[in-house]
């Protein structure tokens, strides 16, 4: 028992130590200059993740073929993320398809499965450190609810930055960690207030647990005061995860609410509720943004049991598509967001995709190109 111990308290400490120095050169990462072609790196993911994706990139192609033709942008392909190749090198994202991505300035990326139990890390959580893509934005919109919601999700700490390299004291019990630091929780704030600023809005929801996750938590929702004071003509007020989850589903609440600003778990659990009230997670789209780096994807994941099925060609490729309308406008084109969100809509309403409608997901990219 006592060796376990000693073991565990050497474990955590190296992780106490690797984390202290996290925080202190979160700011090192610098954008290039003088960029002349803008590279969208396109990784299929596993599951139905290539499925879907290939519906994006064709919408991608058609709406930039001017760019591409003259050099301004590059459409790249990235293969190697599936979990076949993940598991058979033990790692999260290989070396090679790292170094491809980051040859890249914009991904958008199909989803990828994550094995229970073990020890390989998420793929996603890998990529949001490794590019340090700590801003998870994710907008929810129901016009006729009231719903007009935009989410931001601290993307790389929380209880997700150490999530495979917990302490086990075998027979007896197991520790995670969450980790929160001073400087993460300030960024993501001033993304949620200078986002509410620039579109407008007059309302910032902070969201944590602060009365049980005391230091973590509580750090949270200090900081983002903090940065709150900054920005008085928008109103902030202060809500716990649980009572936020039941406000989400009263009518009369919705309106009220109008940007989010929370801790990683929290927001990964309640923006898919939140997507479930727009019409289910397969309809949301998601970008995952840093200084330097910008990703966008589904919200779903890999859909294991519809490829186990036999059913991948009948997976729903929106989410994906809308995660290809926000890449667009993170690149500076607003125009041609607007038309693949007008030609999404266009397509859902012709184009049902199901056995029993006969729709299959490339009949939907069809769709959407027709529309377009």
């Amino acid at each position: 028992m006592q060796e376990a111990i000693e073991r565990a308290v050497a474990h955590y400490r190296e992780l106490l130590m690797s984390q202290v120095e996290r925080a202190q050169h979160m700011n090192d990462q610098a954008a290039p200059e003088g960029k002349q072609k803008l590279v969208i790196g396109v990784v299929g993911g596993d599951g139905i993740g290539p499925i879907i994706t290939l519906q994006a990139q064709r919408a991608l192609e058609a709406l930039l073929k001017e760019e591409i033709q003259a050099g301004k942008i590059e459409i790249r392909s990235i293969d190697g993320l599936t979990i076949e190749n993940r598991l058979a090198v033990g790692k999260a994202v290989p070396d090679d398809v790292l170094a491809e991505i980051k040859q890249c300035d914009v991904l958008l990326k199909g989803p990828t499965t994550t094995p229970s139990g073990g020890t390989m890390e998420s793929a996603n959580v890998a990529l949001r450190r490794e590019l340090d893509l700590f801003a998870n934005v994710r907008p929810v919109s129901v016009p006729e609810e009231g719903i007009d919601w935009t989410f931001f999700r601290e993307n790389t700490e929380g209880e997700y930055t150490l999530g495979s390299k917990g302490i086990e004291i075998p027979g007896l019990l197991t520790m995670d960690f969450k980790v929160t630091t001073i400087a993460g929780t300030r960024r993501i704030a001033r993304a949620a207030y200078e986002f509410a600023r620039k579109n407008g809005k007059t309302h910032v929801a902070i969201v944590t647990k602060s009365n049980i996750m005391k230091k973590t938590d509580g750090m949270f929702s200090e900081i983002c005061r903090q940065v709150a004071a900054d920005y008085p003509e928008i109103q902030t007020d202060e809500y716990f995860i649980d009572i936020m989850s039941a406000n989400l589903l009263k009518p009369a609440m919705r309106p009220q609410l109008q940007v989010f600003v929370l801790p990683n778990l929290y927001g990964d659990i309640i923006t898919d509720e939140a997507a479930q009230l727009q019409g289910g997670v397969g309809t949301a789209g998601s970008a995952n943004t840093g200084d330097r780096y910008a990703m966008f994807e589904a919200i779903h994941g890999s859909a294991p049991r519809m490829i186990a099925r036999g059913m991948g060609d009948y997976a729903n490729p929106e989410s994906i598509i809308r995660a290809a309308v926000m890449l667009l406008q993170h690149i500076g084109m607003p125009d041609k967001a607007e038309r693949l969100a007008k030609a999404i809509d266009a397509a859902a309403a012709s184009c049902p995709i199901g056995v029993e409608q006969g729709n299959t997901c490339a009949d939907f990219g069809d769709a959407v190109l027709k529309a377009l």
